[in-house]
């Protein structure tokens, strides 16, 4: 380790005790590959299994491991961004514990990144172990993004990527509050390509990614990078005012030539008021998301805390402008 880290892999973790001793197995494997010095950064994000006590005694005697603890769960975006500012390799890779992201396709990004390029994100061919409601809605997903955006994020492909350092520094300076990384990098530019795998199933334990979560991370994809939703508002805005000039119209009409199908009655007013005040809760909640995300950057809170660092001692880590560090080392 004296000599500069070449390779920096960051795994976020969260309770993922079952399927740790498979996944230090295959790290072991995929290290003694390396011509060069490599770290292997563990960030564990908030767990309340035993997988910390394993990750830290890892750490403490294997110069090759580290580990970052944070102080509660602050998300899977929130724990690559913490990874990846205590990287100091030439190039970062983000993976995830669960052995979906396989780390021997890790040396075909590094092949890729060797040549040239920048960014190597790993493409799905296929996605193992997931029901076809996951897998039709991740389709969606990608697509309606990629219809609403002016950012050319890639399709089927998830946080599993390698970027070069340079790209890293220009991240760090980007300290949004309500991150999606993948559409951030894809921001950045730099020069891209892909590798593409077959995903695999997990190879232990339960999906730490359920429909909430999914869901939240699809909103901050749209509302991060797309201005849409209110483009939408303004014009389902102007569609409902048309057409309540024309049914007042169509009622003045029927006023003056006196025709009988004017009843005095209620049914006509609530469909009309109901209409209306359904399409203002829906235009003024589209707003308030975007002013939410306004209040959120304003406060200028830390974008995570941490509660204990292992095997950072042998180095002079950066500390992270992003972070708040309650430490015990």
């Amino acid at each position: 380790m004296s000599e500069p880290i070449s390779y920096s892999i960051v795994i976020p973790v969260f309770n993922e005790e079952a399927v740790l001793p498979v996944l230090l197995r295959r790290l072991e494997q995929l290290l003694s590959r390396f011509q060069r010095p490599a770290e292997v950064i563990f960030v564990d994000d908030g767990s309340r299994d035993s997988g910390p006590i394993v990750l830290q005694a890892l750490a403490k005697r294997d110069p090759r491991f580290r580990y970052i603890g944070l102080s509660r769960n602050f998300g899977h975006q929130i724990a690559i961004t913490a990874g990846m500012d205590a990287a100091q390799g030439k190039a970062i890779i983000v993976m995830d514990a669960d052995l979906q992201d396989p780390p021997e396709v890790v040396e075909q990004m590094i092949a890729k990144w060797q040549e040239g390029y920048d960014v190597v994100y790993a493409r799905r061919l296929s996605r193992a172990g997931e029901s076809r409601f996951k897998r039709s809605t991740a389709h969606l997903f990608y697509r309606l993004l990629g219809i609403m955006t002016s950012v050319a994020i890639p399709v089927d492909v998830g946080d599993f990527r390698l970027i070069d350092r340079k790209v890293l520094d220009v991240l760090r300076r980007m300290p949004e509050q309500d991150r999606f990384v993948r559409g951030m990098i894809a921001w950045l530019g730099f020069r891209q390509t892909e590798v593409a795998f077959h995903r695999l199933e997990r190879a232990a334990g339960e999906t730490k990614y359920p429909l909430f979560k999914m869901t939240r991370l699809a909103v901050n994809g749209v509302l991060g990078f797309s201005d849409a939703p209110l483009r939408l508002a303004i014009w389902c805005g102007l569609a409902v005012s048309g057409l309540a000039v024309l049914y007042g119209c169509w009622v003045l009409v029927l006023w003056m030539s006196n025709d009988s199908r004017l009843v005095a009655g209620w049914s006509s007013t609530i469909v009309i008021i109901s209409l209306l005040c359904g399409m203002n809760m829906l235009m003024t909640g589209i707003v308030g998301l975007y002013v939410g995300r306004i209040h959120a950057e304003a406060k200028r809170r830390p974008l995570y805390v941490v509660q204990q660092r292992e095997g950072f001692e042998r180095d002079q880590a950066v500390v992270p402008h992003g972070a708040l560090h309650a430490l015990h080392e």
